[in-house]
């Protein structure tokens, strides 16, 4: 039995609280077999009782057939909740269970996506790409550049804590400044700027891949793509990376004040991660970097090109578009739903090419290796997904999340908030929520069937709730203890300052945290407010 006693000073006050509850949570993956078990048990209890909601006739119209026929809905459009333990659903949960995961729809693209980082990874050519970066930054520009790779190395997944976050503190340390700052700094862009980035990564295909399954209650099929969100996380960066720069040169530099050596057990060489740059990665660099000019190019070539496979003209014919009848990005669908297979060719061949300069790809069988390699990495994240994939699907057959939708919807409309303010609250609440569960995915596979139909309903766009969640959940990452590498990056720290504990952590993380929050609050709100596009043939507001 444990005792007040006997509870560590790091397991007290708030966060000490949030530690444990935290902590005695299930794994994720248990989790969703719990969530499974409730869902069960809640689908007999509203059939029995005839729980239901009829939709609007505006919504009605616009469902296709085959969608009626999905969840049971007849003209009279009344959406009734259906008996998951009834002889029909659990034939079709047994027989379709191989399906039901295979078709799981993040699965595929964060799989494909993932065997080109693996070799990206592996090859070395993220961590030398970051370093290169990073080792040479003027001392003016050193916070800001370290801010902007570190969440640019969001697409070198684990490579960019265990790379960059050390890294950062030598480099702040051989500038003559605190090394906790650069600690705190990369820290702040890595995680808590996880979903601001330039480009699309693996976290896009995953995120946007389970907001595809839930906006698919409402509307068969829906068009969602990596890109979806691209023009928000660029905004994202940009806002980012000055508000990490003030906390870190205004308040927490300061705060720490000048850097006491004598508890450190780190050098400035730290195993050779701040070692220079060899000729032969600097060849592999460049040679790399004219073979992502190659890949870039040849895409463009297959968007732009006359007879183009990646255009589909006939969704929007030239005189239609002219008119202003429809919308080009209707004739862009093909090419921003091909930017997966663009990702894994643009990794797996820059990588090729760098690792043959420096010698850790030697032939086709180093390539392979690597990607079985990424894909043993991948294990945890493929037993998650059949749990979350079957949790989405007997949500869906059950009709509840359709209902809790139309009654959330119904519920927005009747306090009249206008829809940026509700984008608002889904910010809060997935930053409060992130506090308790660390797992970005898990909790968006478990969220997103309730609130993407529900927000749909309510006008506002599955990507566009995509990003409201993001923006949440990454505000928080940064001092929650449950988050995987918090005790990493504890770890990183207390070797440059042997006193640094939990707590201190938790006190220098939180004014990113809290800056991050209202900043990414505002620009959610404002964006919503303004109706600007998030990216390729993703709007704001959605009507059925």
């Amino acid at each position: 039995m444990t005792t007040p006693n006997s509870i560590s000073s790091t397991q007290r006050g708030f966060l000490g609280w949030v530690e444990r509850t935290g902590n005695a949570l299930p794994d994720p993956v248990f989790l969703f077999v719990y969530l499974i078990l409730i869902v069960m048990a809640v689908s007999v209890i509203a059939s029995v009782l005839g729980v239901g909601e009829t939709l609007s006739p505006q919504i009605l119209s616009g469902m296709p057939d085959s969608q009626k026929a999905r969840f049971g809905i007849g003209s009279d459009g009344i959406v009734s909740a259906q008996n998951l333990l009834s002889g029909d659903n659990l034939q079709r949960l047994l027989v379709d269970m191989p399906k039901t995961f295979t078709h799981f729809h993040p699965l595929g693209m964060v799989l494909t996506v993932m065997l080109g980082a693996g070799v990206a990874e592996r090859s070395g050519l993220f961590g030398t790409a970051m370093r290169a970066a990073v080792g040479n930054a003027p001392i003016y520009l050193l916070t800001p550049l370290v801010a902007f790779i570190a969440m640019m190395g969001n697409l070198a997944a684990d490579a960019a804590y265990v790379v960059l976050i050390p890294l950062a503190a030598i480099v702040f340390a051989s500038a003559g400044r605190h090394p906790i700052a650069g600690i705190a700094t990369a820290f702040a862009g890595v995680s808590g700027g996880f979903s601001a980035n330039l480009v699309m990564g693996q976290l896009d295909a995953l995120l946007l891949g389970i907001t595809g399954e839930a906006a698919s209650i409402l509307v068969q099929d829906y068009p969602v793509n990596i890109a979806g969100n691209w023009y928000f996380i660029i905004a994202m960066l940009c806002i980012y990376v000055p508000v990490i720069w003030y906390v870190t040169d205004r308040i927490i530099e300061p705060r720490l004040g000048a850097y006491d050596a004598s508890s450190s057990t780190a050098s400035l060489d730290n195993g050779g991660v701040k070692r220079e740059i060899s000729e032969d990665e600097r060849r592999g660099l460049r040679r790399a970097g004219v073979a992502l000019l190659l890949v870039c190019g040849a895409w463009a070539a297959l968007a732009l090109g006359p007879g183009t496979p990646l255009i589909n003209e006939a969704a929007c014919p030239s005189a239609q578009l002219a008119a202003g009848d429809c919308s080009f990005q209707a004739r862009m669908t093909p090419f921003y739903q091909s930017l997966i297979a663009g990702f894994f060719f643009l990794f797996v061949i820059t990588a090729w090419v760098y690792g043959k300069a420096v010698g850790t790809v030697k032939d086709h069988r180093d390539v392979v290796a690597m990607m079985a390699e990424a894909m043993k990495d991948m294990g945890y994240y493929m037993v998650l997904a059949f749990a979350a994939a079957h949790f989405v699907a007997l949500f869906n057959w059950s009709n509840l999340g359709l209902i809790f939708a139309i009654k959330g919807a119904a519920a927005i409309e009747a306090s009249q908030l206008p829809l940026f303010a509700v984008l608002g609250m889904m910010v809060l609440f997935s930053a409060l929520l992130n506090l308790f569960v660390g797992s970005a995915s898990a909790k968006w596979a478990f969220l997103a069937p309730i609130v993407v139909p529900m927000l749909m309903l309510s006008g506002i766009s599955p990507e566009m709730a995509t990003a409201a969640y993001r923006v949440g959940d990454g505000a928080t990452n940064i001092i929650t203890p449950l988050m995987f590498y918090f005790p990493l990056v504890l770890a990183f720290a207390n070797r440059w300052q042997g006193n640094f504990g939990l707590g201190s952590l938790t006190a220098t993380m939180i004014p990113y945290s809290i800056w991050m929050l209202i900043t990414g609050l505002i620009m959610t709100m404002a964006w919503a407010a303004l109706g600007i596009p998030l990216g390729g043939g993703a709007t704001v507001e959605f009507s059925m």
